[in-house]
Formats: C-alpha cells, sequence, structure tokens
C-alpha cells in the first residue's frame, strides 16, 4: 500500500472512531483539553479510552519528527530506532515527514499519526488538540536534558545588545515554537520592552535551520532560535561559528517531547514506550546524528510538571489552546 493510500485510509478510520464517541465523554473532567478527550486522573494528558472499541490497533504505525530541519536528514537518522520499534511491535514503522508544526499537529488530530516527537512549543497544542501523550525526551548520558533559546546576529550587522534590534527586522520561525517564537516574545516584551510590530519587524523563516542560516547568510540581522539545532549544524558543517553572534541565552527549556496518540490500545503504547527506553543508541544512526548536541538516551518524563515553564510562558504571551 502506498502512502498516500495509507494515510487517507487511515483519515476516515479516524473519522468514523471520532463519530462513534460515546455522548457521554462530553460530560468528563478535561481542562484545557479539547472536548474529544477526558483527563479523569488530572495529568493534564488525554486519557486512554476505556472502550476497546475506541482503540486504534493499526497495521502500521506512522512516525513523525519535528520539522526543525530537512526531513530527509532525519529519515536517516531515525532508520535505526524505527527498525527496533518495528521488532518491538511487530507492525511495519512508516517515517512521515512534515513541513510544518501545524501539519503535524492535525496530522496527529485527524489520525494521520501515532508516534511523535513534537517541538517544545508545539507540545501544549498536541496535548491538548491532537491527545498527544508525551512520555519521554532525549538527554545526555549523565541525564542532561534541555536546550536554550538564543537571540542571533552577524559580525558587522550593527547589533551588540538586544536593544539594538528596535527599528530593525528579526527572524522568528512559526508562532508555535517555543525558541523560535514564543519564549523569544516574551522575553523581549518583559525584559526589553519591546514588541514585535512596534519596536522590531517580524519576519517568520519557517524553521530554525532557515533562520540560522538566514543570520549566518546576513538575510537577517537577527534571529531566535534552538541552539540545539544549532550545534548539530556547525557538527555538519553547515555554518561556521565565526558567521554568527549569540547576544542572548535563555534559561534551559525542555526539548522535543516523543510520545503517541491517545486511543492507540494500550498495550500498544506499553510496546513503543519500551522501544524508546530499551533502544541501545551505541553505533546506531540516532547516536550519529544527536549526539552532535549531546544527546545519548532517553529520558522518562510527564508534560504536566516537565512543560509547566512553556505552557507559563504561553500564559504570558495570551496563548490559547482552543482546537480549530
Amino acid at each position: 500500500m502506498t502512502l498516500s493510500k495509507l494515510l487517507s485510509t487511515m483519515a476516515a478510520t479516524a473519522a468514523f472512531a471520532v463519530m462513534a464517541m460515546p455522548a457521554a465523554a462530553q460530560d468528563c473532567p478535561r481542562g484545557d483539553l479539547d472536548e474529544r478527550f477526558c483527563d479523569a486522573d488530572g495529568d493534564l494528558i488525554a486519557d486512554i479510552p476505556t472502550d476497546p472499541a475506541q482503540q486504534l490497533d493499526p497495521d502500521e504505525l506512522i512516525f513523525a519528527y519535528t520539522p526543525v530541519e530537512d526531513p530527509a536528514v532525519y529519515k536517516t537518522a531515525w532508520s535505526d530506532f524505527l527498525t527496533h520499534l518495528e521488532a518491538k511491535t511487530g507492525k511495519k514503522v512508516v517515517f512521515f515527514p512534515v513541513q510544518s508544526n501545524a501539519a503535524q499537529i492535525e496530522a496527529m488530530r485527524s489520525g494521520r499519526l501515532h508516534i511523535a516527537g513534537f517541538n517544545t512549543g508545539s507540545n501544549p497544542l498536541a496535548v491538548n488538540c491532537a491527545g498527544f501523550r508525551p512520555f519521554t525526551i532525549m538527554a545526555s548520558e549523565d541525564g542532561h536534558f534541555g536546550y536554550e533559546m538564543e537571540i542571533l546576529t552577524y559580525p558587522g550587522s550593527g547589533i551588540e545588545k538586544v536593544e539594538d534590534i528596535k527599528g530593525k527586522q528579526m527572524a522568528f520561525t512559526s508562532e508555535t515554537s517555543n525558541s523560535g517564537f514564543k519564549a523569544p516574545s516574551a522575553i523581549l516584551k518583559a525584559d526589553f520592552g519591546m514588541v514585535a510590530g512596534t519596536d522590531f519587524e517580524p519576519v517568520f523563516s519557517g524553521k530554525h535551520d532557515n533562520s540560522i542560516l538566514g543570520v549566518a547568510n546576513k538575510d537577517y540581522p537577527a534571529a531566535s532560535i534552538a541552539n540545539s539545532v544549532m550545534s548539530r549544524m556547525i557538527e555538519r558543517d553547515v555554518i561556521k561559528p565565526d558567521q554568527v553572534i549569540s547576544i542572548y541565552k535563555s534559561q534551559t527549556f525542555p526539548t522535543t517531547g516523543f510520545g503517541v496518540v491517545y486511543n492507540l490500545k494500550p498495550e500498544l503504547q506499553e510496546q513503543i514506550k519500551e522501544a524508546f527506553f530499551d533502544f541501545e543508541w551505541d553505533g546506531t544512526t540516532l547516536q550519529a546524528e544527536f549526539e552532535k548536541s549531546g544527546e545519548g538516551q532517553f529520558l522518562e518524563m510527564n508534560y504536566k510538571d516537565f512543560w509547566e515553564v512553556i505552557r507559563k510562558i504561553d500564559a504570558a504571551n495570551g496563548v490559547s489552546y482552543a482546537c480549530e
């Protein structure tokens, strides 16, 4: 079966599942979650449906990684892990390249995506609108995890400190990105009294690598980016360290959260979790790519605690998790 046919079939299955959802679900506790979901245990993520008829057990699993750079790079990087996942679940696993955070969220919301790594800023929207259940992040072998938002410029730009961005252009990635938009927007307003559209001209590059390359090539005078992405680009010689200058570095934020869609059957969700936690990194394509940013294991986490700072940033920015 081709991927396009597979996705079409899955979308139809998902639509039927949504229509078949019992009316009683409308009365369950849910907090900020979409009305399709319940959160009886208060962990802020969608509960697994108790009715087996509402649980999915697809023959093929679709996996997508957050679209931070060229999807082709990450299809190769994830190949060994996906082979391990196939062995663990007994199912074929397909890598689904996505071009934007919004497209990735919509793919899970509409039933076309089962397993995913959503970027930091997209996690709350994926959790509340798409039924995403994150349970792990990447970490270094000693347990350190996370990344920082940095504001970059280039040598000779005339920008030496954050305040110098006033009256100039600044590149963001997308409105769903934490380091590419949400965190810098909150920080620029709270700490520097600078508002996009009033004090500087905002532009959107679409992805972190576009913003980083844009600064390195002097297309943008400044940009906010995730430094984990920049580290990997430097390691691959995509840019040289002396092409950019960092003028601001934030606190550490949680990195990409990995998890599953809420309505996979419980046994399958457990198999997928086990695949993440017993994966041996040494000598794999995953290690070859992510050791460039110091990562070497999957660390167990929970959304309620690890993403608290991100939810606070969203609140400061007036972000709503309402699903369209």
